[in-house]
């Protein structure tokens, strides 16, 4: 990671959630002072989705950055990265050669923030619930690969794995796998609102304008038992309406600091500052991901030669150079190129962007061009550079002559419930891991019971290649079943990978931590953060 202290322009304005934090029983600063986060993310209730923060529903980076600091996972990632470590669970571990009998013991005197003790029961209750409920959000599928769950006594947890899975350690360390209270939570319906009932680091109060969190204050909790040493009492998230707010709120004081989709522009200004500031600048490595996504069985994108041709058309690196700079590379996979199991498909398969190329595969499928499409994003979720990346991409299409693309923008609320629904031919999403390992940029695209609901289906994918890549405990091994993935997506483009990106943090310098706020999965870890002198 690189840090930089630079002064803060006026017009910087960057996105992130806005933060209260709790810390955990064995920390905090013990100023009182709460450090204030800013974000653009909002987070709403809806009929669509009434229930944005229940760990049976919620399945994106926003909402689970919230989860995070509030409900406790069996397993976490650890500070420095690397395999899952235990957390609610004093130890877990494969019990059988054959890596299908996973047991986790509960850690001593582990308590829900109401005071109520934590037990094995609640644990299989919280994770049958999801699994129970099967939310259209897909977050459920993550444990799949479980069979059955039993208990042994209040503190032994014991899951029956229908296959060999060495990415289910990971699984437990995420959200949906979060131990709520059973008091609070019915076992077949999602809880609607912003309440959180857990055991972790933080709870929650949000402070609402209608149907809209508008901060959400996370308050150390004295019952806290776990492995986190919380380093402050209190962070404050706050949601801004856009990044220049937010950006004018950092430069005034009123915010301490913020990460997640500064603009481009934004983050090339504070890196090219060289006077001594209040204002520290932190990159940080990343796992994001962008690509276009189809509904492969709309008219006019079903024929796979349209997106082959698409594949073959866009120039990712000049996207990269116009929209991002060196804040993205370009990605030629599903995989991101620093984790194990990545393959250059796309490049192998299509080389240097090439018009004449795509031309030939339009003209052999028998496919007239100009193709009509339009290509839709989110005005509001991933950063202000969005529309100007699907326009870059629209010229890029356009100019070939082979293609007539329109493009529409859709805020978030709107476009999540649209694409559920199979309203869109092609969409703009990102991808934030939800552990940093080859299994999640695959499994969650192409698997049964996918969080895209796309109709793409590949049964070697499915029944061969992904279940024999999660028997591999060495993921070098599983390299091999990966890349065949990877071949098959680059040949049938059910998904298109644009690039991927790193992570910035942008804050006051009397506030510590900063360089381990974010983990290469975009993971919140509000209790890293602290008030203090710069580090």
């Amino acid at each position: 990671m690189n840090r930089k202290t630079l002064v803060l322009p006026a017009v910087v304005s960057l996105l992130a959630p806005v933060l209260a934090a709790c810390g955990g029983s064995d920390g905090g600063s013990g100023s009182g002072d709460a450090i204030v986060m800013g974000t653009t993310d909002r987070f709403s209730v809806t009929k669509d989705a009434p229930a944005p923060l229940d760990p049976a529903y919620s399945y994106d980076v926003g909402t689970w950055n919230i989860l995070r600091q509030t409900v406790q996972t069996l397993m976490i990632q650890p500070k420095g990265e690397g395999e899952p470590v235990p957390e609610a669970a004093q130890s877990c571990g494969f019990t059988d050669t054959g890596n299908e009998r996973y047991a986790c013991k509960l850690r001593s005197g582990l308590k829900f923030a109401n005071g109520d003790a934590v037990t094995a029961e609640d644990v299989k209750f919280s994770i049958e619930r999801a699994r129970t409920i099967k939310a259209d959000s897909g977050v459920f599928a993550l444990l799949s690969t479980i069979d059955t769950i039993e208990t042994q006594g209040d503190n032994e947890v014991i899951f029956h794995l229908k296959t060999a899975d060495a990415t289910f350690p990971f699984k437990l360390s995420t959200p949906v796998a979060g131990i709520v209270n059973p008091d609070d939570y019915e076992k077949d319906k999602l809880r609607e609102g912003f309440s959180i009932d857990g055991s972790g680091p933080y709870t929650l109060k949000a402070e609402t304008d209608g149907d809209e969190m508008t901060k959400a204050v996370f308050t150390k909790n004295p019952n806290y038992k776990g492995t986190l040493k919380v380093n402050n009492d209190q962070v404050d998230m706050v949601s801004y309406e856009d990044a220049d707010a937010m950006g004018t709120a950092l430069e005034k004081g009123d915010i301490d600091l913020m990460t997640r989709t500064m603009s481009p522009e934004q983050i090339q200004k504070l890196s090219e500052s060289s006077a001594a500031g209040d204002i520290g600048l932190v990159e940080l490595n990343g796992l994001e991901i962008r690509y276009l996504a189809f509904d492969t069985t709309d008219p006019s994108v079903k024929a796979k030669a349209v997106r082959q041709a698409m594949a073959q058309v866009i120039n990712r690196s000049e996207l990269v150079s116009e929209v991002y700079g060196s804040q993205a590379e370009p990605l030629y996979s599903l995989v991101p190129a620093t984790l194990t199991g990545h393959s250059n498909s796309f490049f192998n398969t299509y080389g240097d962007p090439n018009v004449s190329k795509a031309k030939t595969l339009l003209e052999d499928a028998d496919i007239s061009a100009p193709v009509k499409l339009t290509l839709n994003y989110t005005t509001d979720h991933y950063g202000p550079a969005t529309k100007q990346e699907f326009e870059v991409l629209q010229k890029q299409l356009n100019d070939s002559g082979l293609f007539d693309v329109t493009i529409k923008g859709t805020a978030w609320d709107a476009f999540v419930p649209a694409e559920r629904k199979g309203e869109y031919a092609v969409y703009g999403m990102g991808w934030f891991p939800d552990f940093p390992d080859a299994d999640n940029f695959v499994a969650p695209f192409l698997d049964k019971d996918n969080f895209l609901k796309s109709p793409y289906a590949n049964t070697d994918i499915i029944d061969t290649l992904i279940p024999a890549s999660r028997r591999e405990a060495d993921r070098l091994s599983a390299a091999k079943n990966l890349t065949k993935i990877q071949d098959i997506v680059a040949r049938d483009v059910p998904i298109l990978p644009l690039w991927q990106g790193k992570q910035y943090v942008a804050a006051n310098n009397d506030v510590t931590g900063t360089a381990y706020v974010l983990n290469s999965s975009a993971t919140l870890q509000l209790w890293e953060l602290g008030n203090g002198a710069s580090s």
